[in-house]
């Protein structure tokens, strides 16, 4: 295998940082089950069934039922795809948002700086989840799409000002000014020779929102302003809280949604603290500081061993 290449530089990667690995199979996995529910359980999220209210979990139930008979387990897988689906939605407008913002604030600079500036301060100071709240209120719940709406069009702010603080640092740099200089596009210097100098902070920006975005939502449902109709993993703890089941001591109604989004939050996070690593280059010179003492530990080890041997 090429040294040079994609995948092999790849492989090193993933070798060298556990917490990447294992944040990304752990997302794989949440992935793979709540997208591909109906491979996983025979089970129906709404269904109820008859005689088996609130019973334990067993194996016809994996994780038991409800207070109304549904199984908790396929209501955690298929309740995850909303739930999933709202953090992608939010996380792709605030990413969309900030990245137009940013750039063009960062590279044009100017009269056009000074009013998205103005913009991404006012937008600052708008709390999205006291602006859910607020639009919950009135209309009597929310749906989840709308939810993802709304926090993906007020989340992109600190995103668009970390964009715009870079994009004025690349603007300077030699490789853009001879692209300037030889009269490329301004457009095709921003897709080409500046995007690409950005995209570890677009991608942290986009898991820090989805996080937010799933939090938020199941915030909102847990104290009772989500869509009764639908199945996610804040409706399902709001109907648990609502059964007491807790009190009653039905811990497995509570297992599935908080599992979940626990999980989930982790291998986020994981993801995320490696896409810090690779944009701070003091975080990425530590660790190709700490596989160089591995090595040399390792290297002192068999040289010891071999002069052990050799006093023999």
């Amino acid at each position: 295998m090429n040294k040079d290449s994609f995948l092999f530089k790849s492989i090193r990667f993933f070798k060298n940082s556990p917490r990447t690995t294992f944040g990304v199979i752990l997302i794989a996995i949440i992935l793979l089950m709540t997208f591909g529910a109906n491979f996983f359980t025979v089970h129906d999220p709404l269904t109820r069934y008859s005689g088996e209210w609130h019973s334990a979990p067993s194996a016809e139930h994996i994780l038991g039922t409800t207070r109304l008979g549904r199984d908790v387990f396929a209501q955690t897988l298929y309740g995850g795809r909303v739930s999933l689906m709202v953090g992608i939605l939010a996380g792709c407008i605030s990413v969309g948002i900030s990245l137009i913002v940013g750039i063009t604030a960062g590279y044009f600079g100017g009269v056009i700086d000074g009013v998205i500036s103005t913009i991404i301060n006012i937008m600052l100071v708008i709390p999205s989840i006291v602006l859910l709240l607020v639009i919950a209120s009135m209309l009597g719940g929310i749906a989840p799409a709308t939810i993802g709406v709304i926090i993906g069009l007020t989340s992109w702010p600190f995103s668009a000002r970390v964009l715009r603080s870079q994009t004025m640092s690349i603007r300077n740099r030699e490789f853009v000014l001879s692209a300037e200089i030889l009269g490329e596009k301004k457009l095709r210097i921003l897709l080409v020779e500046i995007l690409p100098n950005m995209l570890s902070l677009i991608t942290s920006g986009f898991v820090g929102t989805v996080i937010h975005a799933i939090l938020a939502m199941t915030f909102l449902e847990f104290i009772g302003f989500g869509d009764a109709l639908s199945v996610t993993w804040g409706t399902m703890l709001y109907n648990a809280q609502k059964s007491g089941a807790l009190n009653s001591g039905i811990w497995w109604e509570l297992l599935g949604p908080s599992a979940a989004i626990v999980l989930f939050g982790v291998g986020m996070t994981l993801i995320n603290f490696s896409i810090d690593e690779l944009s701070n280059p003091k975080l990425k010179a530590q660790r190709i500081m700490a596989t160089y003492n591995k090595i040399m530990r390792k290297k002192r080890k068999q040289e010891k061993r071999k002069l052990m041997e050799s006093g023999k």
